[in-house]
């Protein structure tokens, strides 16, 4: 897979990861926090971004694991 953003987004009663711009997710699951372990370790897999959503769609979270010339300083970790 390209270095595409990895999303966490609401999928009926679960949560799902895809890729962006894909018409299907990767996996599936119950939990949002089951959802953002399996996303992070496909965006660390492909040194991208991670995007977390909340219920409603809009981004609750990004976190970086691609090569930023410029990073922030990380205040999360």
């Amino acid at each position: 897979m390209a270095k595409k953003n990895v999303h966490v987004v609401p999928n009926g009663k679960g949560w799902a990861v895809k890729p962006e711009g894909a018409a299907k997710p990767l996996s599936t699951h119950r939990t949002q926090g089951a959802a953002s372990d399996a996303g992070r370790k496909v965006a660390k897999q492909n040194q991208s971004e991670l995007v977390i959503h909340r219920p409603n769609g809009q981004i609750r979270d990004k976190d970086s694991y691609g090569s930023d010339p410029y990073p922030p300083k990380d205040t999360k970790h």
